[in-house]
């Protein structure tokens, strides 16, 4: 997918930053897809820190498509599927500081999916001002990361590939062997 999007880059050189921004929006508001291959694609296209630049804008403009779709059309739903997630279920009931900091924290935090926190966000108190700073401020060092870890993963030579491959084949082998015991 990353490969496809960077040739309608290519294609479109004059409209990309938009083109990405769109895309990244379409991923926030379906809330299930990961956003790491826009970056990829934004890092390979533009350069590290200008990519990184264009997710981040993408990122924002995607919270915010999300969280106001979801306030306005989803607002109705019951919020019961939260009830596993305790600190998204308290930002339900949040507002002001301690729903910044609740969602500066879930932003943060890697492995809480980014349409939870939205979603929980526009179901619950919090203003949109509030949402997009904290989730701004918490998408920073976790978009670096990210860019980071895909950055390093382009580098990587053929032979590294493979052998990281065959390495998770192996531990996922041994993970089902053990289960099946």
């Amino acid at each position: 997918m990353q490969e496809q999007l960077l040739e309608y880059f290519r294609e479109y050189a004059g409209q990309a930053v938009l083109i990405s921004i769109l895309i990244n929006t379409i991923v926030a508001v379906l809330g299930i897809l990961p956003s790491f291959f826009v970056t990829g694609a934004n890092i390979a296209f533009f350069g590290f820190w200008p990519g990184m630049l264009v997710s981040m804008a993408g990122e924002i403009v995607g919270a915010a498509a999300a969280f106001y779709l979801y306030r306005k059309g989803l607002r109705q739903l019951s919020a019961a599927g939260l009830e596993k997630y305790p600190r998204i279920k308290r930002l339900l009931y949040s507002t002001g500081w301690e729903a910044f900091y609740l969602i500066l924290a879930l932003r943060i935090l890697p492995f809480i999916p980014s349409g939870l926190v939205t979603f929980a966000g526009a179901m619950g108190r919090v203003s949109i001002t509030v949402f997009l700073a904290a989730s701004t401020l918490g998408k920073v060092p976790a978009l670096f990361i990210e860019s980071l870890a895909v950055y390093q993963a382009m580098k990587i030579s053929w032979l590294w590939e493979v052998m990281i491959q065959l390495t998770l084949i192996v531990l996922i082998y041994n993970l089902w062997k053990i289960r099946q015991r």
